[in-house]
This record gives structure tokens, C-alpha cells and sequence, in this order.
């Protein structure tokens, strides 16, 4: 149902930290213009849980109106089932495609419970969705076997998977063929999860850098996998920063150099400062020095 580069772009605010549309706008468009193939909004990188519900729907209008015909997903990550609920049936009168739905950022569900709350959002919105399974961030692991009891239900037909193992990447596809879309969602696994399998990817650093992420892309789906290597290796020292818990803040401190937007982040984080910001400064400046040359497609 979905496949290629979905951004899990970054939520801008103003300087009196509302919502930001025109910023928005402007830098969903640049994702649009490389060629991305829809957007996901209010995850982890959007900081969506520093968002109220009403937030959440407005960041989606702007994203829908951006994308036209391409895809925008909202991300469910309340810490509460009947919260998540709530949000997914505003999200489907609101127009969104589909949804990535989070079991919990907050309290850490058992198999049954993690079963239990995804059915129980699938149900509400009655939207495809986009199971998130990240037991490096979240500490809920959807496993191979979660998703086996997921799999008679029509409406789960994607998996972000970003365990940090990639032979999971694997198990996967070795367990259900084709039944779920397959997205790799840890930028610096990127390369490998599209070697073995991976049709789709949910990127951060794509934020910054789009048009590299989507050449990677296309050129691995064209089986022109040195080339994709050359730039990946290129984009490995960016890519990691999306391995972090600073993942927000590296990343719109990248936005910043890369694209000249702004790095505004919601309280109780804070932009980078000190030792740590002039790091990721380097990281990307050095990058944009090094910046490679795109190959024809």
C-alpha cells in the first residue's frame, strides 16, 4: 500500500512557540520537491507529544495541503488507549490517510496489552496503519509473534521497524512474505534494511538532506547498489545523529544549516548549546563541504 520515502517531519514553531504553518509549509514542499513519496506527522521527530490533539489536526491539514495526492499519516502516541483512540477517529473526519500508531510512550504493555491497544486504535480510526515497533526508545517491542496477531486484521498493512536489529528486517519478511509494508525507521540502518528487504523508509535526516535520502532510495528499488553506497557512506555521520536522545534537536539544528529554517524546539527541550551544538555543526558542515554529486535516474 505505501512505499518509498515517507519524512517524519519536523513540527516548526514561532518564537512565542505556536504553530508555525507558513515555516511548515515551505519545508514540507522541499520533501514534496525531491520527490518523497508522502509525509508522516506528530511523531517523535515532530515532537508530537509536546502537541495537543488540536495541534496534532492542524500540523495534518498543513501537511495534507502540501502533499495533494500523496499520503500523510499521523502518529498516535498517547499515553493513554482511550486518549489514542480519541485522536484516531479526529484524524480519520480529518482526512488522513492513515496512521503510525505507538502501543505507549509511557507505561510498558505486556504482549496481551500491546495486542489489546493497537486493536483498539486500528478499530477507532478504521484507517490503514502503520504499526511503530521501537523497543530502543518506547521499550515496547512489537515482536514477529505481536504482529502474527495482528495479521488477520486488514487494517495493519505497514511496520516501522526500528528495533536496532536489522536481522529483524528479515525475520519479518521470512514470516509474512508481503502482508506488511516494510519500512526501515533508523536512518543509520537505512541501507542495510532496503538490502534485505525493506520497501519503504521513514526518515528523519531526510528533513535536511531530501534529495539524497530519496537517491538512496530509488537507487537501491533500480539495483544500482554501489552508487546507493557511495552517498550512504557519505551520509552516515548525519545519519547517526538521528540515533540519539538530542534526535529533535541535531536534527533542526540540521534543518538550519541545510535548509535555513529554524531550530525552535517545546519546552522542556531546549536547542543545542555548548560543546554538544558545536559538534553537530561540524558533522554538517563538514557534510554539505563533501556534499556528493547525484547520479542521472
Amino acid at each position: 500500500m505505501w512505499r518509498g520515502v515517507l519524512p517524519a517531519v519536523t513540527t516548526k514553531f514561532t518564537d512565542d512557540d505556536r504553530l508555525d504553518h507558513a515555516e511548515m509549509e515551505r519545508c514540507f514542499a522541499l520533501q514534496m520537491e525531491a520527490g518523497c513519496d508522502g509525509l508522516i506527522v506528530a511523531g517523535s521527530l515532530g515532537e508530537g507529544p509536546m502537541l495537543s490533539h488540536d495541534e496534532k489536526l492542524e500540523v495534518l491539514a498543513t501537511a495534507k495541503t502540501v502533499a495533494a495526492a500523496k499520503p500523510v499519516l499521523l502518529t498516535v502516541n498517547e499515553a493513554g488507549t482511550r486518549e489514542a483512540a480519541a485522536l484516531a477517529k479526529r484524524a480519520a473526519r480529518a482526512g488522513a490517510d492513515g496512521l503510525m500508531v505507538v502501543p505507549s510512550p509511557i507505561y510498558h504493555t505486556d504482549p496481551d496489552e500491546t495486542v489489546a491497544a493497537l486493536q483498539a486504535v486500528a478499530a477507532a480510526g478504521d484507517l490503514p496503519v502503520m504499526i511503530y515497533s521501537n523497543r530502543v526508545a518506547y521499550r515496547v517491542d512489537v515482536t514477529v509473534e505481536v504482529m502474527e496477531r495482528l495479521a488477520a486484521d486488514a487494517r495493519f498493512v505497514a511496520i516501522k521497524e526500528s528495533s536496532d536489529d536489522i536481522r529483524r528486517s528479515t525475520d519479518i519478511v521470512n514470516a509474512f512474505g508481503d502482508r506488511f509494508d516494510l519500512f526501515t525507521g533508523v536512518d543509520n540502518l537505512a541501507f542495510e534494511a532496503l538490502s534485505v528487504g525493506a520497501v519503504g523508509w521513514v526518515a528523519g535526516l531526510v528533513t535536511a538532506f531530501p534529495k539524497e535520502t530519496v537517491a538512496i532510495y530509488r537507487l537501491m528499488r533500480a539495483g544500482r547498489r554501489d552508487e546507493a553506497l557511495g552517498i550512504y557512506r557519505w551520509f552516515r555521520p548525519l545519519l547517526d545523529l538521528d540515533v540519539s536522545t538530542y534526535l529533535v534537536q541535531n536534527i533542526k539544528l540540521a534543518e538550519m544549516l541545510a535548509i535555513g529554517t529554524n531550530d525552535r524546539v517545546r519546552m522542556p527541550r531546549q536547542p543545542l548549546s555548548g560543546a554538544r551544538r558545536a559538534a553537530v555543526e561540524k558533522i554538517v558542515r563538514d557534510a554539505i563541504a563533501g556534499r556528493p554529486d547525484l547520479p542521472a535516474m
